[in-house]
């Protein structure tokens, strides 16, 4: 990964650019944003800068140390990242090496995915993915070798959040006395889980997500329709990872569903909200999601409106009109409270809970919110 393959984030790469040229770069770093931000390809690419040979204002590309950095097999950059042990594998020489390819075919294939995605990538869905104790014995006794080809080493931990306490602490030492020309780059979309301990031994770069802009010309350059980058743009609210999902999505009737979703709500009926459960049972996992986080983006067009800010809306047409009416029936407690649950149900549905009973709960919740 080179800067010029991530969109957008200018001053944020100048930054880092700049702090390896003039030679202030720290040793310790925290690339904390919230979920969609490119903080993982940013390491990448960081890392990939570091070890370049011609570096200028990117890394070349072209030297034996991209070579090797833009296939993630750099000898010199080690990887810590959230793992289940799936197939229950007791030769743990043989899963670590096929782990790492797991690892490797992610990255290339998915360069801007999350945790979601990686851990689907190995079949770890229904086990729960953290970094052992063991991992982080490895990570020191690696960073006790001298640099094979590289004058320097860099570690990327990912997810250091799902550190399991022993691993954490172990590498408290590290971080605060890095080996010479070592270089730590923490990623995490959840920094206020992290040990304060750690907090204080790392530079927070903070990643903000993607302006509306940049997202629309990533879509429009990789051959999306204007119309349907656009609205795309809206759904996505920032996150490149998500727009990127939506584009291989077939275009469905999400409003629609949304309004008769909340019409069944106010109405109380429930005979249409089994049934809606039922189609909600019937999407896809993606699916599912996206109707979540669609909904909740409409409670947030709600509470723009409830607030007069009609002229930061994102929603047009037929599906603002709605919205519009929708808002009159609500208040800023009744939509706090709506996000809320939407919210919480799709932390469920992540955590792989029935699609079924979270939907229904869901909905029972949202007609006592909106027709109390």
């Amino acid at each position: 990964m080179r800067f010029s393959s991530i969109p957008g984030l200018a001053s944020t790469k100048s930054l880092l650019i700049e702090s390896v040229k003039s030679a202030h770069a720290a040793h310790a770093q925290l690339f904390a944003g919230s979920e969609g931000a490119l903080n993982l390809p940013l390491a990448l690419a960081y890392a990939t800068y570091l070890h370049c040979q011609q570096k200028g204002d990117d890394a070349c590309g072209t030297c034996a140390a991209c070579s090797k950095s833009l296939k993630y097999i750099h000898p010199d950059t080690h990887f810590v990242f959230p793992v289940s042990n799936v197939k229950n594998d007791k030769d743990e020489e043989r899963f670590k090496s096929e782990i790492l390819k797991s690892w490797r075919s992610f990255l290339t294939e998915q360069p801007f995915g999350n945790a979601s995605d990686w851990i689907s990538s190995f079949g770890g869905e229904d086990k729960q993915a953290f970094i052992s104790r063991d991992e982080s014995r490895a990570m020191i006794k690696a960073l006790a070798l001298k640099p094979f080809e590289s004058p320097l080493k860099v570690m990327i931990i990912w997810q250091p959040e799902l550190m399991h306490p022993s691993a954490a602490n172990g590498i408290l030492k590290i971080l605060e006395e890095p080996a010479a020309h070592t270089y730590f780059i923490l990623v995490t979309n959840a920094a206020d889980q992290l040990l304060p301990t750690i907090l204080s031994r790392t530079q927070l770069i903070s990643i903000p997500l993607l302006k509306d802009d940049e997202i629309k010309q990533y879509l429009l350059n990789t051959g999306v329709e204007s119309t349907k980058a656009a609205h795309i743009t809206q759904l996505a609210e920032g996150n490149l990872n998500l727009a990127l999902k939506l584009v291989d999505e077939e275009d469905d009737d999400r409003a629609q569903r949304f309004a008769e979703w909340m019409r069944a709500c106010f109405k109380r009926n429930f005979a249409t909200l089994a049934s809606l459960a039922d189609d909600y049972h019937n999407l896809d996992k993606l699916g599912q999601q996206h109707m979540l986080h669609y909904s909740m983006n409409m409670f947030r067009e709600a509470l723009l409106i409830k607030a007069g800010a009609t002229g930061i809306l994102r929603t047009q047409g037929e599906e603002q009109k709605f919205i519009s009416d929708f808002s009159k029936v609500m208040d800023v407690t009744k939509i706090e409270k709506a996000y809320t649950i939407l919210n919480q149900s799709s932390y469920h549905l992540e955590r792989n809970g029935s699609a079924k009973m979270i939907f229904m709960d869901l909905s029972l919740q949202l007609a006592r919110i909106i027709n109390p």
